[in-house]
C-alpha cells in the first residue's frame, strides 16, 4: 500500500505523521510505502520545521531527510490512500478530483480515531503544541495500520 500524507505547507502535520507511519510500517515489517505533501507551495524544498523535527527526535524518529512538496493531481495515481490532516485540506484535495476513484482514495486521519467526526489535526505552526500533535497523529497511525491490516 502507498500512502501519502497532505497538510498545508508540508512542514509540519503532514511530516510528522510520514516519520510516524514509516515508523510502523518498519515496526510491523509491512511492504508499505508513505510520503507526504502539501496543498499549499509556500514552503516547497524545505525541510520540516524545527519544533517537528524535534519532537520526532523525542520519539526517535527521524524526519530530516523530508523536503516539503505540492500535491500534485498524479499522487491520486501513485497512492492508495490520500490521508488528509484537516477539513481545509481534504476540501481542497477533493476538489483536484476527477472521478470517483479518486474521492474513495482520501480520508482524513482522525476518522481513524475518531470515526465519522471528521475532527481535524491542528496545525501547531500557528497553534501551537507539537507535543499534542505528535500524540494525536501517532494515535490515529496506530489505528489507521490496524485498520488496514486486520
Amino acid at each position: 500500500m502507498n500512502i501519502l500524507m497532505v497538510c498545508l505547507g508540508n512542514i509540519c502535520r503532514s511530516p510528522i505523521a510520514h516519520g510516524v507511519l514509516e515508523n510502523l510500517i518498519k515496526e510491523k515489517g509491512l511492504d508499505w510505502m508513505v510520503d507526504s505533501a502539501g496543498t499549499s507551495s509556500w514552503h516547497n524544498g524545505e525541510m520540516p520545521h524545527n519544533d517537528s523535527i524535534l519532537i520526532c527526535d523525542s520519539h526517535n524518529i527521524n524526519i530530516r531527510n523530508q523536503r516539503s512538496r505540492l500535491f500534485v493531481y498524479e499522487d491520486f495515481n501513485r497512492f492508495d490512500l490520500v490521508v488528509a490532516m484537516d477539513t481545509n485540506n481534504y476540501n481542497n484535495i477533493l476538489r483536484m478530483a476527477k472521478n470517483e476513484s479518486d474521492r474513495n482514495k482520501l480520508v482524513m486521519l482522525l476518522n481513524y480515531s475518531y470515526p465519522n467526526e471528521n475532527r481535524g489535526v491542528p496545525d501547531p505552526y500557528y497553534e501551537g503544541g507539537f507535543d499534542k500533535v505528535y500524540d494525536m497523529i501517532n494515535q490515529a497511525c496506530l489505528k489507521l495500520v490496524d485498520f488496514h491490516t486486520d
